[in-house]
This record gives structure tokens, C-alpha cells and sequence, in this order.
């Protein structure tokens, strides 16, 4: 590779990894959330997602903290692919809390340079219901603690997601089986 395109690479992957992941001041997001109770198991009940998951059954984030650096969030996302007995997908980005956001804004490294912003737009006082958004209103994620939700609880966050200013029409439920028929560890 001419050392031409390798500065021009370089540069670009330096200029995305310091694209800010804060939000603008205006876009809703958690005044506090309390990062020890948001670790576990998260279903992804809706969403308007990224390309790799746009056909997914069965997805769940599951959330750690890196006990050297607490800030630092282990994140494990898997899904089948297409169906409930589709290919089994996993990614594994990390998440950094940022500074000064009250445990609401974090960066999520899925390569070596970049990263997505990633708002906790709301979550209940229970902790068991949640809402991740982004500013540029691209994707969404609703998602709880249990693979299924009432109607009016998902009226509700879709109703919440419609207030962030997303075209709710977008939405996509996932299909989740209940939690004795799943084979997704």
C-alpha cells in the first residue's frame, strides 16, 4: 500500500475516533442512572436497527463492569439470525461511560476506532424497562428485563420513543420465545 493512502487511512481513523459520542444539550437522556443497577440481562423488546441485526429473534444485551476499570462495560449482544433456530450472532463492544453524564451517555467501541454514541434515554425507577436512543434519531432500542412486555407498558416506550422524535413506523419488534424455550446462553 503507497504510504499516500496509509496517512489518509491513518488520519481518517483518527478523525472518527474522536467524533464526539455526547448528544446535543436538547436530546432527552436519564438525569442519573445508577450504572451497578443497569448491569444484566437486557431483551431487546422494539428497535430501529443498524444493518447486522435488522433481522434478529432472540436478542439480548447483557451488560458488565470491567472490575479494573469501572467505567469501562463489558457488553455481550447476541441474536439469531432470521429465525428462532437461525445462526447464532455475537458481538462484543465496549461501553465507556462518559465523563460528566451521569452514567446516561456511553461510547461503544465495536472496532478498533469507532464508536457509537449510546443515550440512555430512560429507564424506569425499577430498572426494568429502558429505552437507548441516539441523537441522530438513526436507531433505537426498547428493551427490559423479561422477553415480553404488557401492551401498555410497549405503548408507553413507544410512545417515549415517539416523543425523541423517531418515526415510530420504523420500529421493529423482536420476536422473543419465552425463557424455557431458548437455547441463546
Amino acid at each position: 500500500m503507497p504510504i499516500r493512502n496509509l496517512v489518509i487511512i491513518t488520519t481518517v481513523c483518527i478523525l472518527l475516533g474522536a467524533c464526539s459520542v455526547m448528544p446535543a444539550q436538547d436530546f432527552p437522556r436519564e438525569d442519573n442512572v445508577d450504572i451497578d443497577r443497569y448491569m444484566g440481562n437486557w431483551y431487546v423488546i422494539a428497535h430501529i436497527p443498524p444493518g447486522p441485526s435488522k433481522n434478529s429473534y432472540n436478542s439480548i444485551e447483557r451488560y458488565s463492569r470491567t472490575a479494573d476499570a469501572p467505567d469501562t462495560i463489558n457488553t455481550v449482544f447476541t441474536f439469531r439470525e432470521g429465525s428462532f433456530d437461525g445462526e447464532r450472532k455475537t458481538m462484543k463492544p465496549t461501553g465507556t461511560v462518559v465523563d460528566d453524564t451521569n452514567g446516561a451517555v456511553w461510547a461503544m467501541r465495536f472496532y478498533w476506532v469507532l464508536r457509537m454514541q449510546y443515550v440512555i434515554s430512560y429507564v424506569d425507577a425499577d430498572y426494568q424497562t429502558t429505552i437507548v436512543a441516539r441523537d441522530k434519531r438513526d436507531y433505537v432500542w426498547i428493551m427490559a428485563r423479561t422477553p415480553k412486555i404488557d401492551q401498555a407498558t410497549y405503548d408507553g416506550l413507544v410512545e417515549r420513543v415517539a416523543d425523541l422524535g423517531y418515526d415510530t413506523s420504523k420500529l421493529r419488534q423482536v420476536p422473543q420465545q419465552p425463557l424455557d424455550q431458548r437455547d441463546d446462553g
